[in-house]
């Protein structure tokens, strides 16, 4: 007598994991007897359509289905479980508990983590038949109406159909039988094979659905020829997409996340790309027809709909028989959801209702052309990018086998339509092209502007203008006048103002000569400090930063005339780069590329901040600033970003600045093992090369990029209100704590710059007799990690209390290592260097003036010692070494 168990889906699954998801499978037991599901990665809905069998001996066991989150570094996560007596099961009228919902309960009853989510399952009897055992009994076709009816009243994995219904499973029903239909032969007949293999476990994951996706250009030569007389001619085609290019169009058409089949450059214009695949009078429909074998072809005319605002044509054929399903008549509709003349988008959804479940779903393809970079012949490029994805219109159990069955023929047949397409078009590889920082900076054009359209631009206004004619007025009124008598205090050479009106004008023209003057002052100061290093190469091997200046928009005015001079300031590990100041502009546009030579240590944050410039003796006035995290940012999501600034100005205007980012390492690998090799110099203790699965699950820990990778961790106690274990994880960037006590998580990381002290406190009964390391962070710093901090000052630093680590020496000299690699500047370690070299001075004048007694040997022991403590370098040494202080040898009488 077997138990057969399908799990079929979960919804509401709690999240587990930092990101936000969970990656959730499933475990059975019955006794001895135990199975586990596949993984369903990030996902809180997920779904296996899995099956078990288990062998029951006695009805007093019981089934336990749980719930678990995968987690390669830790243990994995519980999420919830569910129990059922194999008595229960085995009392019902028919044998079976039907499909339903049943809701996952936590370990203890008492836990406070009670909404653990919900399972689908499906449990009943079989006597010692599985269930492709019992399809055999009856008829093939009714295997295919008893699966597609074991549905749930959950809410479908669709989200197009909202609704399930529910029926249970029953194994009696396996023997009514129904006429037979050619399909339904082959179909249920490879279920039956998939179900009968031997063993106790029986899985439908891996079925083939029929095949029933098709290229759009599957067509037959005979059918083709007839239908083209319907058929709107290439010219009127061309002629409907310039009627919707007019309109409105959407910015970008994401890729379908079934996946991409084609990803291509062509050397060839998109919209000749798009005449080629999708005119009415194609050739590549004749030529892909012998190929694929598709018959009776009707191609329907291009049309507008919906008052013009889309092009829409619909497609009919006959696709060929595959092993598994018959020919069957296909509906393809196509439509342009984008075509502005350079970039062209293009759904096709296709319908196969006389496949099995074909009333069920429908198969969505999105073909996208957009241009590529510039050949180095000069002629344009395309990329063609098609993806795909299943669209369940209603809820059924075989989602899963028909996704995987949708998926093999897709690529069956895109395989087919890109090796044709390429015998048609001249296909480009994108290594000839070179990466794509270097075709996105390549396209970046400075603008060079002279220096007399400049001047013009900057000194046509009103103060200079009126300066001009009442200096000219003045200078022709000097030539008119006679000299005037002697009078006064006056005397020859010296002629003073004789009255009032004479006074007040005086001084209105030293203000206006003033004023032209800084004018002149900042503009030739202005032009000096050009900025932009475009063109200039990085040097040296390690990391290398490149930002793209591209434009700011919105910024702040702080001058009277309206407008602002601003340049912006990157500062990136103590580096900083220019640019060049834009006058009399509150959107300006800049093109222009920095680049930061090579850097040994991986750069944590890139700071941004936009000035006016008032002269060369004025303090400049900021307009805004921005920090661009590199710890907490995908490096891809760079290269195209748009950041806001911060300040009450730009906060104030909205200002922003639009920026590309590249961050490359050129040692590859060998970056990680040459920082190793410089910190095992500084800790004295080797440091061993973490796994891929190590540094992986670190960085899914915290959410940190794939660069980043992990140097060392320690068990400790975070200090809080209450002393919390757990465990610092230390890299080149960060330090991040990571605690789960009986459920409840705690984790926080700061990045190294953000320390101003680490400091050391000696042992205390609060902190079970070990030392305590204090870290004390920057005024307004690290507040998203507050909550493990244990005090916070006036001045806004946030203090960290760690202790009771197992081995004190080696975790404090690694904090230290890593902190003085990446907070502190050259100025402040040759300071640090210099106080450790007094202080080692000041130690040994203090021995010298111990005595004649003190050993020399004993003395070489204790320098070490102190120098290993003192100056940082700790090679050869070992968490604990005690030395000889002072020795002497002491008379004791002797009485009898």
């Amino acid at each position: 007598m077997k138990l057969l168990v399908r799990v079929i889906e979960a919804r509401n699954i709690p999240a587990m994991d930092p990101n936000g998801f969970s990656d959730p499978y499933v475990k059975l037991s019955l006794g001895k007897q135990k199975f586990k599901s596949k993984v369903v990665k990030k996902c809180l809905n997920p779904s296996w359509c899995e099956e078990f069998a288990f062998r029951v001996d006695d009805l007093k066991e019981e089934l336990t289905i749980s719930v678990l989150d995968e987690d390669k570094y830790f243990n994995d996560d519980f999420v919830g479980q569910i129990k059922f007596p194999v008595s229960q099961v085995f009392d019902t009228n028919d044998k079976s508990l039907g499909t339903a919902w049943y809701t996952l309960q936590p370990k203890q009853k008492k836990g406070k983590n009670k909404d653990c989510g919900q399972i689908l399952l499906t449990i009943c009897f079989s006597q010692g038949n599985t269930l492709a055992d019992l399809q055999s009994v009856g008829d093939h076709g009714s295997l295919s109406k008893k699966l597609s009816d074991v549905v749930s009243e959950s809410p479908s994995l669709s989200s197009n159909d909202p609704l399930r219904s529910s029926s249970p499973l029953r194994s009696e029903e396996a023997a009514s039988s129904k006429e037979e239909k050619p399909h339904a032969q082959t179909f249920a007949g490879r279920i039956a094979q998939i179900f009968n293999k031997n063993g106790d476990v029986v899985s439908t994951t891996n079925l083939k659905a029929p095949d029933v996706t098709v290229p759009p250009e599957t067509v037959s030569t005979t059918a083709s020829e007839n239908a083209q007389e319907e058929q709107s001619t290439s010219g009127n085609f061309q002629e409907l997409l310039k009627s919707i290019e007019a309109r409105e169009q959407p910015s970008d058409v994401p890729n379908l996340p079934g996946g991409v089949v084609v990803d291509q450059l062509y050397a060839i214009a998109p919209h000749e790309l798009n005449l080629f695949l999708f005119s009415p009078d194609s050739a590549f429909f004749k030529s892909l027809v012998d190929i694929q074998g598709s018959t009776e072809l009707r191609v329907g005319p291009w049309k507008l709909e919906n008052g013009g605002e889309s092009l829409k044509r619909v497609v009919n054929f006959i696709k060929a028989a595959s092993r598994l399903v018959k020919a069957l008549k296909t509906t393809e509709e196509q439509t342009y959801l984008k075509a502005d003349g350079k970039s062209f988008s293009l759904l096709a959804i296709v319908s196969t209702p006389d496949a099995p479940y074909g009333s069920t779903f429908k198969v969505e393809v999105l073909y996208s052309i957009t241009p590529g970079p510039e050949l180095p012949s000069g002629e344009q490029s395309s990329r063609l990018v098609v993806s795909w994805r299943m669209n369940f219109l209603q809820s059924t159990m075989m989602k899963g086998m028909i996704e995987n069955g949708a998926r093999q023929g897709i690529k069956e047949s895109f395989d087919q339509y890109a090796n044709l397409l390429s015998q048609n078009v001249k296909p480009v590889d994108a290594k000839d092209l070179g990466s794509e920082k270097e075709q996105i900076l390549a396209s970046i054009e400075v603008e060079h502007q002279s220096d007399w359209k400049l001047a013009f631009q900057y000194f046509a206004n009103f103060t200079v203008i009126s300066t001009f004619f009442i200096g000219l007025y003045v200078f022709v009124h000097v030539l008119l006048a006679m000299p005037s008598t002697i009078q006064g205090l006056e005397f020859v050479g010296l002629d003073l103002p004789d009255s009032i009106g004479e006074i007040i004008v005086c001084g209105v023209l030293v203000l206006q000569g003033k004023r032209v003057l800084e004018l002149i002052s900042r503009f030739m100061r202005a032009r000096v400090q050009k900025g932009s290093d475009h063109g200039i190469k990085a040097q040296g091997d390690g990391w290398l930063l490149t930002v793209a200046l591209i434009e700011g928009n919105n910024l702040a005015a702080v001058d009277a005339s309206g407008f602002s001079d601003p340049y912006v300031v990157f500062t990136c590990n103590g580096k900083t780069r220019t640019s060049s100041i834009k006058f009399q502009k509150s959107s300006p546009k800049w093109n222009e590329i920095f680049e930061f030579d090579a850097m040994d240590d991986p750069p944590s944050v890139l700071d941004v901040e936009v000035f006016d410039f008032d002269g060369p003796f004025s303090e400049a006035t900021s307009l805004g600033h921005a920090e661009i995290n590199f710890v907490k940012t995908n490096i891809s999501d760079l290269s195209d970003v748009v950041v806001p600034l911060q300040g009450k100005l730009a906060q104030a205007c909205q200002s922003k600045l639009h920026l590309r980012v590249f961050l490359n390492n050129t040692k590859g690998s060998n970056v990680v093992k040459d920082y190793l090799s410089k910190m095992e110099k500084e800790v004295g203790k080797k440091i061993k090369v973490r796994s891929p699965q190590t540094n992986s699950a670190f960085q899914k820990l915290f959410g940190l990029p794939p660069e980043e990778f992990l140097i060392n961790d320690f068990a400790c106690h975070l200090k809080r209100k209450m002393p919390l274990q757990g465990r610092l994880f230390l890299s080149a960037r960060i330090i991040g704590f990571h605690s789960d006590l009986f459920g409840h998580k705690t984790k926080f990381f700061l990045l190294w710059e953000d320390i101003e002290d680490i400091q050391v406190e000696s042992p205390t009964l609060a902190s079970m007799g070990s030392p305590n390391v204090i870290m004390t962070l920057k005024p307004g710093r690290g507040f998203d990690a507050r909550h493990g901090a244990k005090t916070q000052d006036e001045e806004g630093r946030l203090k960290f209390h760690f202790h009771s680590f197992v081995s004190f020496n080696v975790a404090h000299r690694t904090f230290m290592a890593l902190w003085k690699a990446r907070a502190l500047s050259p100025e402040q370690k040759v300071q640090i260097v210099e106080a450790e070299a007094e202080a080692k001075n000041l130690q040994m004048a203090e021995e010298d003036s111990i005595g004649s007694d003190f050993q020399a040997a004993d003395d070489d022991s204790e320098g070490k010692s102190l120098q290993s403590e003192e100056s940082g370098s700790f090679v050869g040494m070992e968490d604990t070494n005690m030395s000889i202080v002072y020795s002497s040898v002491l008379s004791v009488p002797n009485k009898k």
